[in-house]
């Protein structure tokens, strides 16, 4: 199809959504080490936490694991071309620590920084601007089983795996992720077990959080040191929207207090340099076990943040205050629509939380590095995957997008979660976020008409900016 073409399957209301959008702005797509690369196995890569929770029985949805995935591993010259039919200007993508430093500390595996460094050149060849997190979850399990995250030398231990990574792509990456989603690392992992590595200690998770953030600390200025001049250094929290149901004033004390253990564990200590007042308490926790000059370290500043959202919480004040984590949700909400995984639909809550982000904590760069939404996909074994839904999805949300920039905030880019379908943690392989859809059993990779609709408003926006 021609940029013609493709402009031409675009409705108004999108031709009208892509000219909103700045000359500089990064259109892109993003995914996770252990959901696509496969080859657990291979090329010296030792297993992680997840390779480790994936085997135990019940932890994963019909013990589904990473082991071969997408295959990306060996099939990433192909997906660099299916990136550069799409259109997309920019790929965040994460590094698996145990394949490039197998025993999380120690030896360095050139097989695998070898792997990355071809991810990269290939995409610079196609015009694709590289992004890269350090860490999206999978810990090798050698440090795991000296504590993890509950051991405070996993930091330092990480800091040296940045540097080496650094050292080797910090000439041609565009920007570091050095965390993703650290919430979900401490509390999924260690407090409530439903993530690797499976433990369920609500004070363990409150020290895994604290270490993470010394992690990203200490590797801020190694990164800096081992890159290109000027090259943009971050984090990617995942932030859900508190709203309360009502106006009661239990409502809006436990929505207050869910807003604590939800969004502002993270934020507050990056961009204030100290844990929000009272979060300890309402989760009914000692505080993690913080040392002189770790939260100068832990709030020193970051170039953008990077914000991950999929939807919001609406919550119901108790008779008695809840604890944080457990504050009474509203579902479903009357009238709303949902995900496959049991998301609400609320584009609006992205616009808010953009908007809190730069008035609220002073964010002047923000990317949205992950937001999309799981559905039902049939595939007829055609050239063909009809998924309406996440057009609608994608459409509302890249609305709110456009409405939060109008309002000031500093959104510098968007990266569509998924590039293709993957392995979904707990979900395994149950629950579809790709734009391009994934035959796991001959690994054949098909655009949905999402993707269609994604490289047409990309083109849309190209063609309008160089006019």
């Amino acid at each position: 199809m021609s940029s013609t073409e493709q402009i031409q399957t675009l409705s108004s209301a999108d031709l009208a959504l892509a000219r909103t959008f700045p000359k500089n702005f990064v259109w892109g797509a993003a995914t996770a080490a252990y959901q696509i690369e496969g080859a657990a196995q291979e090329d010296g890569r030792e297993p992680s936490i997840w390779d480790m929770f994936a085997a135990i029985p019940g932890k994963v949805h019909q013990g589904d694991n990473g082991t071969i995935a997408n295959n990306h591993y060996h099939l990433v010259q192909e997906d660099v071309e299916l990136m550069a039919q799409l259109g997309l200007g920019g790929y965040r993508f994460s590094i698996a620590w145990p394949r490039v430093i197998p025993q999380g500390r120690g030896a360095v595996n050139a097989a695998g920084l070898d792997f990355y460094d071809r991810l990269v050149d290939t995409l610079l060849t196609k015009g694709i601007t590289p992004f890269a997190t350090l860490y999206h979850w999978d810990l090798p399990l050698a440090l795991h089983q000296e504590g993890g995250w509950t051991n405070r030398d996993t930091a330092y231990a990480y800091a040296d795996y940045a540097e080496i990574v650094a050292r080797r792509l910090g000439d041609r990456v565009a920007g570091w992720m050095t965390l993703n989603e650290p919430w979900c690392s401490a509390y999924l992992g260690y407090g409530i077990g439903i993530h690797a590595p499976g433990e369920q200690d609500l004070q363990q998770a409150i020290d895994a959080g604290h270490h993470l953030l010394l992690a990203h600390g200490l590797a801020l200025p190694r990164l800096r040191a081992n890159s290109a001049p000027n090259v943009p250094v971050g984090i990617s929290l995942n932030f859900t929207p508190i709203y309360p149901a009502d106006e009661r004033a239990e409502t809006l004390r436990d929505a207050e207090r869910a807003d604590l253990f939800v969004n502002r564990w993270f934020i507050e200590p990056l961009a204030r340099g100290q844990y929000p007042d009272g979060l300890f308490a309402a989760l009914e926790v000692e505080p993690p076990p913080v040392q002189a000059g770790d939260l100068e370290l832990i709030g020193a500043p970051i170039d953008f943040l990077g914000v991950n959202n999929y939807t919001r919480d609406v919550v119901r004040g108790g008779t008695t205050p809840a604890r944080a984590d457990e504050s009474i949700k509203v579902g479903p909400v009357p009238g709303a629509c949902y995900t496959e995984m049991g998301w609400e639909i609320y584009p609006q809550a992205l616009a808010d939380l953009l908007i809190r982000l730069h008035r609220e904590y002073g964010m002047q760069a923000l990317y949205v590095t992950e937001n999309g939404a799981a559905f039902k996909d049939n595939w007829d074994s055609g050239d063909q995957v009809h998924d309406p839904r996440r057009v609608a999805y994608m459409q509302e949300y890249i609305g709110a997008l456009a409405s939060a920039i109008e309002q000031g905030a500093p959104v510098r880019g968007y990266f569509v979660w998924s590039l293709m379908d993957n392995f979904e943690w707990a979900e395994g392989y149950a629950k579809r976020f790709g734009i391009v859809y994934v035959d796991y059993q001959t690994q054949r990779r098909i655009t949905k008409d999402s993707g269609l609709w994604y490289s047409a408003l990309l083109e849309a926006w190209r063609a309008n900016t160089v006019s």
